[in-house]
């Protein structure tokens, strides 16, 4: 199995914006980008054969029962879903708790990629 975990980037500092601007304008358009995108992001995943496990806030995970997936195709399909508006960090591995991880790198090593935890260092 493949378990894939998305996450948006830099996404609570937007919000954290809205509030100290206390703009109510710009805070309810983040949160419909935010739902639309990861709903779309969800719908892709599906497609791809995902079966989809949580879809809320701004986050994804899912997993295929393939052995294997085309995850730079993948990612480049997730950030063409996102952009311009929002950019997300991805992680992909064997179980629900590798790709988790995976995703931590990618988060901790400039966003905006998709790390494999079979090849972490």
């Amino acid at each position: 199995m493949i378990y894939i975990t998305i996450d948006g980037d830099d996404i609570g500092q937007m919000i954290a914006s809205s509030y100290f601007k206390n703009d109510l304008n710009e805070l309810s358009r983040i949160n419909q980008v935010v739902n639309e995108k990861t709903s779309l992001i969800s719908d892709f995943l599906s497609t791809q054969g995902f079966n989809i496990i949580f879809c809320a806030a701004d986050g994804v995970a899912g997993y295929s029962e393939g052995e294997t997936v085309d995850e730079i195709t993948l990612f480049e399909e997730i950030k063409s879903i996102a952009e311009p508006e929002l950019h997300f960090s991805a992680g992909i591995g064997a179980t629900l708790q590798e790709s988790y991880i995976a995703l931590l790198s990618a988060k901790s090593s400039g966003k905006c990629c998709l790390h494999k935890f079979s090849v972490l260092n």
